[in-house]
């Protein structure tokens, strides 16, 4: 019969005492196991991310505002009454009729008294920019 060899000890037959070879503690007097805090390490990265993402929303709810204004105002420009083809690169000027309409004119809002809404360029895409 064999030697009842204590659980504490690390012995096997091919390597023997062996527990200087493991990678965990195999003895009360070894030093504890400790496992790393990544909670704070996580809780820093998902903030990093957390204001990365708001940054990036952020610039893309502009760039969508930017959009929608500009589709707006090509929209009133494209309904205005106008009687000549503009031509791109040409200034143009919108104004608010009498029947509460919107015309669009070559005239300057200095040149007449109409309620003026804003200065547009035609380019190249055909669509209308405000100056």
């Amino acid at each position: 019969m064999k030697n009842k060899i204590p659980d504490n000890i690390v012995f096997t037959e091919e390597k023997g005492y062996h527990a200087h070879l493991t990678a965990f503690p195999t003895s009360v007097g070894a030093p504890v196991i400790k496992t790393d805090d990544v909670i704070a390490w996580k809780n820093r990265g998902i903030n990093h991310v957390n204001h990365e993402i708001e940054l990036k929303f952020n610039q893309l709810k502009a760039q969508f505002q930017l959009l929608m204004e500009e589709f707006e105002w090509n929209e009133i420009i494209y309904n205005a009454k106008f009687s000549f083809e503009p031509i791109v690169g040409q200034i143009y000027h919108l104004y608010i009729n009498k029947e509460g309409g919107h015309f669009l004119s070559l005239i300057a809002p200095n040149e007449w008294n109409r309620e003026h809404l804003g200065t547009f360029q035609l380019n190249h895409d055909m669509k209308w920019v405000k100056l």
